[in-house]
């Protein structure tokens, strides 16, 4: 068996799917540091405000969502991204069927 130091995700997106009238999620990768999350959400789904403890990006991988943080919104396409420091108030709202894509910095 051979320790290869790295790991290739070839398509991140299609590790989730988007269901009808659901919010859904699954973890994709965990490593020391860092864990990511997929997040799947139909239109007019929400997660709402809540904080992290830890330094989290947020990356839209398809669809079109809001991210409200610290009281200001920003919508985001694919390939948007967005750093939130640890314990910034935020939340997600898709405007259409959406994937996500949270990647947790734990640096401990």
């Amino acid at each position: 068996m051979t320790d290869v130091p790295f790991t290739a995700i070839p398509d991140l997106a299609g590790l989730i799917e988007v269901q009808t009238e659901a919010t859904v999620s699954r973890t994709a990768f965990r490593a020391p540091g860092v864990r990511v999350v997929l997040f799947g959400f139909d239109a007019g789904q929400e997660l709402t405000e809540h904080t992290a403890a830890m330094p989290v990006l947020l990356q839209v991988l398809s669809g079109r969502l809001s991210i409200t943080a610290d009281g200001r919104t920003e919508e985001l396409l694919p390939g948007g991204l967005m750093h939130l420091d640890t314990r910034v108030p935020h939340s997600v709202w898709a405007h259409e069927p959406s994937k996500l894509a949270l990647t947790m910095l734990d640096p401990r």
